[in-house]
This record gives C-alpha cells, sequence and structure tokens, in this order.
C-alpha cells in the first residue's frame, strides 16, 4: 500500500489513523454482502488519463459479474489496447473500491491480482461469481 501511495502521491508520511465514517461503512457494508455501497466511496487518484479512464471503466463493471481485459479494451474503444488495459488494471491505487478484480482472463482464468490470487478468488465469490473449484475459472452455471 505505501509503494502505491508513493508512485501516486510522491513522498509523503502516513500515519496510522481511522479512516473517515463513510469509508468505514461503505467498506463494512460491501463485505457484510451490500454489494454496491462501494459506488458511494468518492475517489479521486493520479495516473494518466488512460489509466484514470481504465479505472472509471472499472467501477461500471457491476458486482458479482467479470469481464476480459479484452472486452475492456474493446468497451473503451480501444480492442488493442488489452496488454495496456491490463498494466492500468495493475496499477490501479485503490483496489477493492475500484474493483480490479473483476478482470479476468478471456478464457475466464484469474490472473494476476496485485492482493494475490487467494484474494481475487475470494472477491469474487463473496460478489456471487461462481467459480469452479479445481481451476478457480468462472463456472458457466
Amino acid at each position: 500500500m505505501r509503494q502505491l501511495l508513493r508512485r501516486q502521491y510522491g513522498a509523503l508520511a502516513v500515519d496510522n489513523a481511522r479512516a473517515p465514517h463513510d469509508l468505514r461503512a461503505a467498506l463494512s457494508g460491501y463485505f457484510a454482502g451490500d454489494l454496491d455501497r462501494l459506488a458511494t466511496i468518492r475517489w479521486r487518484v493520479a495516473g494518466t488519463a488512460f489509466q484514470r479512464q481504465v479505472w472509471t471503466a472499472l467501477t461500471a463493471i457491476p458486482a458479482g459479474t467479470t469481464m476480459s481485459y479484452g472486452a475492456l479494451a474493446a468497451q473503451l474503444g480501444m480492442p488493442r489496447a488489452v496488454r495496456a488495459v491490463g498494466h492500468a488494471n495493475g496499477a490501479n491505487p485503490l483496489s477493492v473500491v475500484v474493483p480490479c478484480h473483476r478482470l479476468i482472463g478471456a478464457d475466464g482464468s484469474l490472473v494476476k491480482y496485485g492482493g494475490g490470487l487467494m484474494r481475487k478468488r475470494w472477491l469474487l465469490q463473496h460478489e456471487g461469481v461462481v467459480l469452479k473449484p479445481a481451476s478457480g475459472q468462472l463456472s458457466e452455471t
């Protein structure tokens, strides 16, 4: 987290303090099952125009659904920018709030999550995405 903050905002002091009430309430609600609570969190981050475009598009992917990197690139009008979407997704400084865990491989596989694939799997299952137990890939059911 400190590394991501440093990338976004440069050198800064980070104190251990309680998060603002609205943020705590929204995150607590999300983890308690009110999946739409993430949308109530206001956020603003540095980044390139393209990164911010990708991050904004991520917030439009509904909880409980996934999208491939290629599908997101196509939705942005840049179907050949799959790798660029992947890099922007990986640079997301607000994981969970900006739900980068909802991007998956074209074959339905869980790929590349900064918090680890175990967390990505947990978040998707928390949101109701059905995964195949053996491979961690999405089920068609």
